[in-house]
C-alpha cells in the first residue's frame, strides 16, 4: 500500500476532525478515501537520528464520512514515505526554518517533498514575489524610516507588510500625512532593525483580491474574490460572507502561468497567488489555501478531485531549488 505524511499546523492536530474550510483535512480524507495509508505529524515530531530524518506520526483513519488519527504514535525514518506534503502554517520562524533542516537528511531519490522545503526555506511569500516582478505592483523590502518616507511620498498610498507572518497579520495601511506614521513605521519595522515590505496601495484592493491557485506548473481556472471586512481594508475572516466567485481573466492565466511554470522549477507545486488587478501581491507557498469548499460551491465543480490527481500522481522526479533571477 502506498504510505504518504502531511505535516500539518499544530492547531490543526489539535482540533484534528475533516473541516471543509482545511485543505490539509481535504488532503487527508482525499488520500483516504483512495487508498492510501496517510499519517500526519507536526514539525515539533520531528527529529534526526543517526544522520537520517525522522518523525513520530500518527496514522489516520475516516470512519462516518470524518477523519481521526490513533492516539498512539509511530516512529518513522522519513524516507519510508512516498510523499510527505510540507504544510504547517507560518510565522515562518526559527522553529518552522530548523524544521526545514530535517529535510536536508531525507534522500530525494526516494521520498518526494512537496513543497521543497529548500525552496519554501528560500522563497519569502512576499519578498521573494519579485522574482516576477513585472507582474507585482511597485515596492521596496527595507527597515529604513527615510526610504519608507520617501516611497510614501512618491505613492502617497502604501502598505506595510511583515515578512514571515500569514493571513494579513500585521499588515498595515498608511497614507501621506497621516499622524501615525512614524509609529507604524517604527511597529512594522521593529524601531528600524527589521526589514519589511513596502507596496504601492493599489485602490482596486477596496473590492477583494483573488485567490489564484497554481498546481503543478499550471494555474486553475477557478478562484474566489475575498473581500474585505466592515472593519478593515482587507479580507481578514475565513467566512461565506466575504468570499466571493471571481472569473481569471485571459490575461491573468497567461501571466501567472509564467509564474507557475517559474515556481515549479523552485521546487514549489503547490501555491496560492493573491491578486489585484492583474498584479500579484503575495505568493503563498507554505501552506497555500485553496479555498476548496468555495470554489467547489460557486462553480459547481470538484477541484478537490484535482488535488488528488496530483497527490496520487506516480511521475517520479526530484526538484532542487535554485534561482531563477
Amino acid at each position: 500500500m502506498r504510505k504518504m505524511l502531511i505535516v500539518i499546523d499544530r492547531v490543526e492536530f489539535k482540533y484534528f476532525e475533516f473541516n471543509q474550510l482545511v485543505t490539509n483535512f481535504w488532503m487527508v480524507k482525499g488520500l483516504l478515501e483512495n487508498n492510501v495509508e496517510t499519517y500526519i505529524t507536526t514539525i515539533d515530531n520531528l527529529s534526526l537520528k543517526q544522520g537520517k530524518g525522522c518523525a513520530k506520526c500518527f496514522k489516520t483513519y475516516e470512519k462516518n464520512n470524518d477523519i481521526f488519527f490513533e492516539k498512539q504514535p509511530e516512529d518513522f525514518i522519513l524516507e519510508n514515505f512516498e510523499k510527505i506534503f510540507f504544510r504547517p502554517d507560518p510565522p515562518v520562524d526559527s522553529d518552522y526554518i530548523n524544521a526545514t533542516y530535517i529535510f536536508d537528511f531525507v534522500d530525494r531519490t526516494k521520498t518526494q517533498i512537496i513543497n521543497d522545503t529548500k525552496a519554501i526555506r528560500d522563497f519569502n511569500e512576499k519578498l521573494h514575489a519579485n522574482y516576477f516582478r513585472e507582474f507585482m505592483p511597485e515596492n521596496i523590502v527595507t527597515a529604513s524610516k527615510d526610504e519608507i518616507e520617501e516611497f510614501l511620498n512618491i505613492h502617497n498610498e502604501i502598505i506595510l507588510k511583515p515578512l514571515n507572518n500569514c493571513f494579513g497579520s500585521g499588515v498595515m495601511y498608511l497614507k501621506n500625512g497621516d499622524k501615525n506614521t512614524l509609529s507604524i513605521i517604527k511597529t512594522l519595522t521593529n524601531n528600524f532593525k527589521s526589514i519589511c515590505m513596502v507596496q504601492k496601495y493599489i485602490p482596486e484592493v477596496q473590492y477583494g483580491d483573488k485567490r489564484v491557485i497554481v498546481l503543478n506548473g499550471e494555474v486553475l481556472d477557478e478562484c474566489v474574490l475575498k473581500t474585505p471586512t466592515k472593519d478593515d481594508f482587507k479580507f481578514n475572516t475565513h467566512s461565506d460572507e466575504y468570499l466571493k466567485k471571481a472569473i481569471l481573466t485571459h490575461g491573468e492565466k497567461e501571466k501567472f502561468t509564467q509564474v507557475a511554470k517559474g515556481l515549479k522549477e523552485l521546487g514549489i507545486t503547490m501555491a496560492g497567488l493573491d491578486v489585484v488587478d492583474e498584479k500579484i501581491l503575495e505568493i503563498n507557498v507554505t501552506s497555500p489555501c485553496f479555498f476548496i469548499k468555495e470554489i467547489n460551491e460557486r462553480f459547481s465543480t470538484r477541484i478537490d478531485k484535482k488535488l488528488n490527481e496530483f497527490m496520487l500522481e506516480t511521475k517520479s522526479y526530484i526538484t532542487t531549488a535554485r534561482t531563477i533571477l
